[in-house]
Parts: C-alpha cells; sequence; structure tokens
C-alpha cells in the first residue's frame, strides 16, 4: 500500500494516493483524506484534526454526525429506504409542505440530488414559458451539467464542451441598466445568486435583486433565484432573499438542505408551479424518503438550536476578528452570516489555505485573492476565535518573500 505527504508534512495514507489511480480525474487532486467528523471538527488518516470551515462547500450546516441527523436517517433508512417516484412517501411530502410555508407558498416542490439538477429543473420550467432566452450574472456558477453549465457564467469552464443550450445571454452581476437592457419579451426568465459563491462571495449593490424582481415581472419573465449556496440558514436568514423583500418564481436549493445528504429542491411558486406537466421531467432519487428525513432534521434543527441567529452573530464576530487584525494582506471581509469571503490585498489566497491546513483550519480559496469561510453553524466562539488567530500567522507566511539560494 502507497502513502504520500501531505502539505501538512505529515504523512497521509493510501487513499489520496489510490483516489488518484482510481477516480475520475474531473476534479484537482485532493488535499486530504478524511476519516470521521464531529461537530465542526474533522479527523484525517493520520488522526489530525482539523477546524472545519468550509463544511463539505457550505453542505454540513449542523457539522459533522449530528445526533438529529444520525437519529432521523438511521430510523428512517430501517423503516423505508427508497420508493421511486411513482410512490408517495411522507418524508418527501412534508419537507416539501415545510418549504413552501417557509418561503410563503403556494407552490410546488421537485425534489432531486444536488444544486445543479435544482438549476436544471428550473431551465426547464423556464421553457415550458414558451420562450427560450434566458439571461444570467457573468461569474455565476450554477452547475456543470450541460443545462447548468449554459447559465453559468464562466467561460473556463463552459469552453471546453460548446456548443452549449442555446438562448442564454450572461450580464455584469449587479449592473442594473445591463440586466434591464438584456431582458425583452422574449426572455423566459432571468437566474440570480443573492451573492457570488463560488466566483468569492461577491455580494451585488443594494436593490440589484429588487431591481430584477421588477425588470422581469415588467416583462413576463420568472425570476430564478439560485440559494444552492446561500439557502437553509447559511446567511443568517431561512433564504437570502428574504430579507431584502423579494418574491422570486423559482428557487432552488441544495446543499444545507441534507445536512450533509445529497439532496436538492426546485420549488416554484405561484403561477411558475403548473408549467411543468406530468412527463416532462424526473429524478430517480428525487425525494428519496431517508434524504428528506435528514432534511426534516435539519430544519427541526435549525429553529430548536436558533441556528440562524447563530449563523448572523457567528459571522459578526469573525469579519471584525479579521478586521481587527489589521493584516496588511486582508483588504476587506464581504458575505453575509457564516457565508464569507476575506478579500486580499494580493493573490495570496492559494498559500494561505495552505498555511491553514498546516494550523489545523480546513478553509477555500475560490478566487487568487479571496479566501471563502462557510463553517458548519454549530461553530463554537472558540473554534472562530482560534481560527482568527491563526489567520495572521498564516498571511505571514503566504506573504513571506522567497529566499534566494
Amino acid at each position: 500500500m502507497t502513502s504520500t505527504t501531505t502539505s501538512t508534512g505529515t504523512t497521509s495514507a493510501s487513499a489520496v494516493s489510490r483516489w488518484r489511480e482510481a477516480i475520475l480525474g474531473s476534479y484537482a487532486a485532493p488535499r486530504l483524506a478524511l476519516v470521521r467528523g464531529s461537530g465542526a471538527v474533522v479527523t484525517d488518516e493520520d488522526g489530525r484534526d482539523y477546524v472545519d470551515l468550509l463544511a463539505g462547500i457550505a453542505t454540513n450546516v449542523l457539522g459533522h454526525a449530528h445526533p438529529a441527523v444520525v437519529q432521523a436517517v438511521s430510523t428512517q433508512v430501517a423503516t423505508l429506504g427508497h420508493t421511486s417516484n411513482l410512490f408517495a412517501n411522507e418524508p418527501s411530502v412534508t419537507l416539501a409542505e415545510r418549504l413552501l410555508a417557509l418561503l410563503g407558498g403556494p407552490g410546488r416542490v421537485f425534489f432531486c440530488n444536488s444544486g445543479a439538477e435544482a438549476n436544471e429543473a428550473a431551465f426547464k420550467i423556464a421553457r415550458r414559458t414558451g420562450r427560450t432566452k434566458v439571461v444570467a450574472a457573468q461569474d455565476a456558477f450554477h452547475g456543470r451539467t450541460m443545462g447548468a453549465l449554459s447559465l453559468t457564467g464562466q467561460p473556463g469552464k463552459q469552453r471546453p464542451f460548446e456548443p452549449l443550450v442555446p438562448g442564454v445571454v450572461h450580464v455584469p452581476f449587479g449592473d442594473v441598466e445591463a440586466l434591464r437592457a438584456a431582458v425583452d419579451g422574449d426572455t423566459a426568465a432571468v437566474i440570480l445568486e443573492p451573492v457570488l459563491g463560488e466566483a468569492g462571495v461577491v455580494v451585488p449593490p443594494e436593490g440589484y435583486l429588487a431591481a430584477a424582481r421588477e425588470i422581469t415581472s415588467a416583462a413576463g419573465a420568472l425570476l430564478v433565484l439560485d440559494e444552492v449556496q446561500t439557502g437553509i440558514g447559511r446567511t443568517g436568514e431561512w433564504f437570502a432573499h428574504l430579507a431584502l423583500g423579494v418574491r422570486p418564481d423559482v428557487v432552488t436549493l441544495a446543499k444545507g438542505l441534507g445536512g450533509g445528504l445529497p439532496l436538492g429542491a426546485c420549488v416554484a411558486l405561484g403561477d411558475a408551479a403548473a408549467l411543468l406537466q406530468p412527463g416532462d421531467h424526473g429524478s430517480t432519487f428525487g425525494g428519496n424518503p431517508v434524504s428528506c428525513a435528514a432534511g426534516l432534521a435539519v430544519l427541526d434543527t435549525l429553529v430548536a438550536e436558533d441556528l440562524l441567529a447563530r449563523a448572523k452573530s457567528l459571522g459578526e464576530r469573525i469579519s471584525s476578528g479579521i478586521t481587527a487584525l489589521g493584516h496588511p494582506a486582508v483588504s476587506h471581509v464581504r458575505g453575509a452570516g457564516l457565508l464569507l469571503g476575506v478579500v486580499l490585498t494580493r493573490p495570496v489566497a492559494a498559500a494561505t489555505v495552505a498555511a491553514l491546513q498546516a494550523s489545523g483550519f480546513l478553509a477555500n480559496a475560490p478566487a487568487p485573492g479571496v479566501i471563502r469561510l462557510a463553517p458548519p453553524l454549530v461553530l463554537t466562539d472558540e473554534q472562530a476565535d482560534a481560527f482568527v488567530a491563526a489567520l495572521g500567522p498564516a498571511l505571514d507566511v503566504a506573504t513571506a518573500p522567497e529566499e534566494t539560494p
């Protein structure tokens, strides 16, 4: 059995090297192999612990092995594990009702397995208006399947797979007038993220989503909000758009919804809920009772542990702590709740993330000059403060001039 040395300097056993041989190379090689987790802490193959500030890319909203999720999943899989969509099951219907109530229904929910699938469903709902044009934002990320990739506004990810689905127009994110100019009577929908997560936690100017609502309503187009990353409490609200008073026609969800299990949802509200007809769309595992039981446990626990308020207060604690460091490599912190981007004054995000990992903290560099933080909402004050204390030295390492021989 082979072994490999990680960037932490420790010897990690075979899973990473075996990954290179066995897993299709659509991903970069992983940094570590993790074997277990508890709360906001994960442990690698060598037994080393890390504070997880990424949470499976904003997915493990309750952290790892939360008792409520473990109990719900264990009970459900021992009762009814899968039904197909030929039969109803109680967890999926209850979860749909809960989501509609949180969104202020009426509407209907399509369950799937991921954010990309949820956006594919939204794309097909848009096409069912009889129009074909969809307006999306430059730098946005909506997934990597062909429809979702067509909506994604990142040419580097699109170019190898062209031609994509036709009819998608991309405009600068946050530019109201560019959006207004792009939307016309042929536009089926506008799809936007409330915050651009993969582009580096980019927050639009105040009033942008409200303007998008006004523009789409005037043109008779749908407004689709991709809350895959921002939904389910991540920003301190059930959904980021609720704090803005904007009512979309379609909302897409995933990540935090399943608490670590594969679960996505496309929620159509109002008249948009009647566009898809039987046979128009489907997903083999969509509405799986085990995943939906996990989703219900997530919603219950967010309420029981007051974690939406926790996301707000802890996000402010981390942001103010980083600002107080006064480190010259930090420009500012942006985002909402526990979806934060540490904007740097130079492109050393990857090196800083590597230094943080060596100090026992896992973060992410979605852009050369941005560190993304999306920790579990159960992160403790002590863990947050320890990260802030470690960030300064990590930045020192990342920005230190290389020694010349």
